[in-house]
């Protein structure tokens, strides 16, 4: 099974400061029908304006991703961890037993990024932090494997208190490629920019998928994409 959940569809907030779409439940949008998909709890597309940003709040038991799409973000924590990453780069916070921290974006243009929640495998994790600095040219054409469980054999510098696995990819206009599916497993995907025909499926800028079933990605322009794959 298919589904697809065109941008018009999705949640938004709208702050001033920082201008959301929520793929699920989040803050004032509530629908029953969206809470979460599998583990995948929260997706929101942020867009944070310029020397703003998330002051210092907590958070616990919760696995939390930041990849970002243009801009920049500024991480601070209880732990005393400090970063700036930049497009196509990613944060990861472990919430655990509790941490606090802060999310900035003080440069001269807005930040755009996904933010992800992932439940964890169980309560009560020490807390972690961690970022990596991916190489954009590693997801041209190609799946770049970002993040996948503590306890996989996958090689990625990412590891989640979670079966899941999270995916970038950029793929150019005409270019296509396959998605399989291992089995019990299920993807979620975002089509954050471009216009890509997925098995027959036209999707634009913002829309979200998922799915159960091998797919067949073909870019009608150039597209940029998250995907997360987790268990049923």
């Amino acid at each position: 099974m298919l589904n697809i959940y065109k941008e018009s569809e999705l949640g938004k907030g709208n702050h001033g400061w920082l201008t959301s779409w929520f793929h699920f439940s989040f803050a004032g949008y509530q629908n029953p029908k969206r809470v979460h998909f599998g583990p995948l709890r929260v997706i929101n597309d942020d867009l944070i304006a310029p020397k703003t940003g998330f002051p210092t709040h907590s958070h616990e038991d919760m696995e939390i991703i930041s990849y970002v799409i243009q801009g920049s973000l500024s991480h601070t924590d209880s732990m005393n961890n400090t970063k700036t990453i930049y497009k196509g780069q990613v944060q990861y916070l472990s919430a655990g037993t509790g941490i606090t921290h802060s999310e900035y974006n003080y440069g001269d243009e807005p930040t755009r990024l996904l933010q992800l929640w992932i439940y964890p495998d169980k309560k009560g994790h020490i807390p972690q932090y961690g970022d990596y600095e991916f190489k954009w040219e590693d997801r041209i054409n190609k799946f770049l494997h970002l993040i996948s469980s503590q306890y996989s054999s996958n090689n990625t510098p990412i590891k989640l208190h979670q079966d899941a696995d999270i995916y970038a990819l950029f793929l150019d206009k005409d270019k296509t490629i396959d998605f399989n599916l291992p089995a019990n497993k299920q993807v979620y995907i975002v089509l954050i920019d471009g216009k890509s025909n997925i098995n027959n499926q036209i999707l634009t800028s913002k829309d979200g998928m998922d799915s159960d079933e091998n797919l067949i990605i073909n870019a009608l322009e150039d597209s940029h994409f998250l995907l997360i794959q987790v268990n049923k």
